[in-house]
């Protein structure tokens, strides 16, 4: 039992010297399969120099757009108020035909307007003319563009614009209250649209005010009676804030601010009228 091993020792030193003494065989080459491995080499070197032709794109066919049509959005109020007229119309001086003529505006001309009256009855414009650079022009043959009436009232050089007549035309009563009546007289050329009154008992110093966009006149104890306005020229009566004792004897004083516009605007005056009833 204790050559076994000794015997498998040999027989592998002995294998083992023979794997070492053995010569490498050399394979054989066969000429035909040497031969037709260098056809096919050729061949495939012949493909991949032939340029491949690409196949032309195919274009999707398109229907033009026709350009959408632009419709032009109106324009808007011009920022700078312009004048034109459907008759030749003077420029002139002042606001009136009693002003020296300067210039004149043809039909088919244009100018700025820079300023208005406090009527809106004249424009004050840029002179077309060779002369003074602003004139005043009627706009009784206008075409006005833009909004003039957001100009501001141009002063007339020499003259107040507006003006009136206030006269005391005595007392009225009903139940307890006493008031002063007045006449006034629009001596302007437009339109006055609004009125306020101060009025002082000047030995009590006792003080009333109103002020509105009418003008009212209380006969006694009938219904009030109101005027819109006060046209050119034109008179009205109307009565003072009511005191609540007999203004008899006492010295009375009255400020009146009328006014060519509502709520006190436009072109404002004042007077101050005294008078003991």
């Amino acid at each position: 039992m204790k050559k076994t091993p000794l015997i498998i020792s040999i027989l592998l030193l002995w294998l083992a010297s023979l794997a070492c003494g053995q010569t490498a065989a050399v394979p054989t080459v066969d000429p035909n399969a040497a031969q037709t491995a260098i056809v096919e080499t050729i061949v495939a070197l012949q493909a991949q120099a032939t340029p491949t032709t690409a196949a032309a794109p195919t274009l999707e066919s398109s229907t033009a757009t026709a350009s959408p049509t632009v419709t032009p959005e109106p324009t808007g109020t011009p920022s700078v108020p312009m004048i034109s007229v459907t008759v030749d119309t003077f420029c002139r001086t002042g606001p009136g035909k009693e002003y020296e003529k300067v210039g004149i505006l043809l039909v088919g001309e244009t100018t700025q307007i820079v300023g208005r009256d406090a009527f809106g009855q004249f424009w004050y414009v840029r002179n077309p003319d060779v002369g003074p650079e602003y004139c005043w022009m009627s706009g009784e043959f206008a075409i006005i563009s833009g909004n003039p009436f957001s100009l501001l009232v141009q002063p007339v050089s020499g003259e107040a614009g507006i003006n009136f007549e206030a006269e005391y035309r005595g007392q009225g009563k009903c139940s307890g209250e006493f008031w002063s009546d007045i006449r006034l007289k629009n001596l302007s050329r437009g339109t006055l649209q609004s009125i306020k009154l101060v009025v002082t008992d000047t030995e009590t110093s006792d003080t009333h005010s109103s002020s509105g966009n009418e003008f009212a006149f209380r006969d006694g104890c009938a219904p009030v009676r109101v005027t819109s306005s006060i046209a050119a020229d034109e008179s009205v009566l109307i009565s003072t804030p009511a005191f609540t004792y007999n203004l008899n004897a006492h010295k009375m004083s009255v400020s009146i601010t009328l006014c060519t516009e509502l709520n006190l605007t436009g072109q404002c005056t004042t007077k101050v009228i005294t008078y003991t009833p």
